[in-house]
């Protein structure tokens, strides 16, 4: 899996004009699923987004975590995040799931944060979406896990 994760203060997304999902301050996390990912990766960057330190302490240094902030998740799906675009004008999609494999596994990631204690809200899966992002910093990171072995 690979994630695009975004500090925000706030964020939400719209389907139709009607906002499905959204957040406080926290991630909004845009999240990729490869053919060859399972629930461990899932579960595995989980844990990791729910007790990665990067928000302000008193000190203004990045020492606490979205759980030690009391933050929120915005998680929304997005194959594209898998695009390779190394050979001619069109990028290919060839190493992301299809969307059968990636729903459940999104919804399995999403079913982790929350069981780490974050409160999460999602996208639709498949839906054309308007992303409204209030990048905070602004810090933006990439997390992936690949299979090990």
């Amino acid at each position: 899996m690979r994630l695009i994760i975004q500090r925000v203060t706030h964020a939400s997304v719209a389907v139709d004009d009607q906002i499905v999902g959204r957040c406080g301050v926290g991630f909004c996390i845009l999240a990729g699923v490869k053919i060859s990912d399972t629930q461990a990766e899932a579960k595995w960057l989980a844990n990791k987004v729910a007790n990665l330190r990067v928000f302000e302490d008193e000190a203004g240094k990045m020492n606490l975590s979205l759980l030690d902030v009391k933050g929120e998740a915005l998680v929304v799906s997005q194959f594209t995040l898998y695009a390779n675009a190394q050979r001619g004008r069109r990028p290919d999609f060839i190493d992301a799931a299809r969307p059968e494999q990636a729903e459940p596994l999104i919804d399995y990631f999403v079913q982790q944060l929350r069981v780490e204690g974050v409160p999460t809200q999602t996208g639709v899966f498949r839906a054309v979406m308007q992303v409204e992002i209030h990048n905070e910093g602004p810090v933006t990171l990439l997390l992936e896990k690949e299979q090990e072995g």
